[in-house]
C-alpha cells in the first residue's frame, strides 16, 4: 500500500472512530451523508494540481469560495467571472481555465462561426494576460438538417482560425466532451451535444495536429457515455489537456454513494505523466458544501 493510500485510510479510520465515539460537531452535521472525511484535511501531495469549477458552489460568494479553496490547498479556480481574477490571483490561486463561447453555440453550426471565433480570440488574449495556459472550447449542439461531415469541417476550420493566436500566446485550447444521455438537469447532461463521444473528440484533436489543441477529459461525462475510464486515460494521454471530476450518477460528491472509484483514476492520471490541473466539478448536496470539497480534495490527493 503506497503512502498516499495509507494516509487516506488512516484519515478514514480516524473519522469513523469519531463518528462512533464522541461525535464531534462536524460528524453530527454530516451524519446523513456518512462521509469518511477529516474536517481539518489539507492537500499534502502535488502530483496533480487540484482546482475547482466555481459555478458548482453558487450562490456562495466567489471570494469566500476562493478563501476556502486556498485553505484546503487547492491551486486554482475556473468557471468564475473574470472580474474576480485579480483578487483570486492575489490570494495565490491560479486561473486554471478561461471560458469562451459556451457549449450550445458551437462551431459545428455555421451560424455561430463568427461568434465562436470572436469569443475564442478574446478568451485566448485574456488567458495570456492573466497567466492562464488553457481556454475551453466545445463542438456545440446538433441542429436540424445537420450534415455530420460538414459539421466536423466547420469545427476544424473554425478552430484553425484561432489556433495560430493560441500557439503564439502559449495557450492550449481544450475541447470538452459532454454526455448527451442525462436529461434531468441542464448541467448534468446535454442532449443533442455533437461531441458526446470522447473518442471522437480525441480524433478531432489528432486531426488538428497541434500540441495547443487537446481534449478536456471530464471523468463524469466519460463514465456516462463511454466508460472504461482508466484504459481511455492511458490510451488518449497524449491528447488530454485537462480533467474534470464529479460523481455518477447525479454529478454529486465523489463519495461512497456513486459508482466512480476516484483514487485509482487519479493514480492512472499521474502515471501517464500528467501533473497539471484536475478540477472538482461536482454539484454539492451535503449540508456543508465546503466539507464536501475538502472530502473530494482528500480522495484525489494521491
Amino acid at each position: 500500500m503506497n503512502s498516499s493510500r495509507r494516509r487516506f485510510f488512516t484519515h478514514a479510520a480516524t473519522a469513523s472512530a469519531a463518528i462512533l465515539g464522541s461525535k464531534p460537531a462536524w460528524a453530527a452535521s454530516t451524519a446523513a451523508a456518512k462521509p469518511l472525511v477529516d474536517p481539518a484535511f489539507v492537500i499534502q501531495n502535488q502530483n496533480v494540481k487540484q482546482t475547482l469549477m466555481g459555478w458548482c458552489w453558487k450562490p456562495m460568494d466567489t471570494l469566500e469560495l476562493a478563501k476556502h479553496s486556498k485553505a484546503i490547498g487547492l491551486k486554482g479556480m475556473e468557471g468564475i467571472d473574470k472580474k474576480y481574477y485579480p483578487e483570486v490571483k492575489a490570494m495565490g490561486l491560479d486561473i486554471s481555465l478561461v471560458g469562451s463561447h459556451g457549449f450550445s453555440n458551437g462551431p459545428c453550426n455555421p451560424k455561430f462561426h463568427d461568434e465562436v471565433v470572436t469569443k475564442l480570440t478574446d478568451a485566448i488574449n485574456l488567458a495570456a494576460d492573466v497567466g492562464c495556459k488553457k481556454v475551453i472550447t466545445f463542438t456545440g449542439m446538433k441542429y436540424e438538417g445537420m450534415d455530420r461531415e460538414a459539421a466536423i469541417k466547420g469545427c476544424l476550420d473554425t478552430w484553425k482560425e484561432v489556433l495560430p493566436l493560441a500557439e503564439k500566446k502559449g495557450i492550449t485550447l481544450v475541447l470538452e466532451h459532454l454526455n448527451s444521455r442525462d436529461n434531468t438537469h441542464p448541467m448534468k447532461g446535454h442532449p443533442g451535444y455533437f461531441g458526446d463521444d470522447v473518442d471522437f473528440c480525441v480524433e478531432l484533436s489528432k486531426t488538428m495536429g497541434s500540441p495547443n489543441f487537446k481534449v478536456l477529459f471530464d471523468i463524469y461525462h466519460v463514465s456516462i457515455m463511454n466508460g472504461d475510464i482508466i484504459r481511455r486515460i492511458r490510451q488518449h494521454k497524449d491528447y488530454i489537456g485537462h480533467y474534470h471530476t464529479a460523481g455518477n450518477p447525479g454529478r454529486c460528491e465523489i463519495d461512497e454513494k456513486q459508482e466512480i472509484n476516484y483514487p485509482p483514476i487519479i493514480q492512472a492520471i499521474i502515471e501517464t505523466g500528467y501533473n497539471d490541473f484536475v478540477a472538482q466539478e461536482f454539484i454539492p448536496t451535503w449540508q456543508d458544501p465546503i466539507l464536501a470539497l475538502r472530502h473530494a480534495a482528500m480522495v484525489c490527493d494521491q
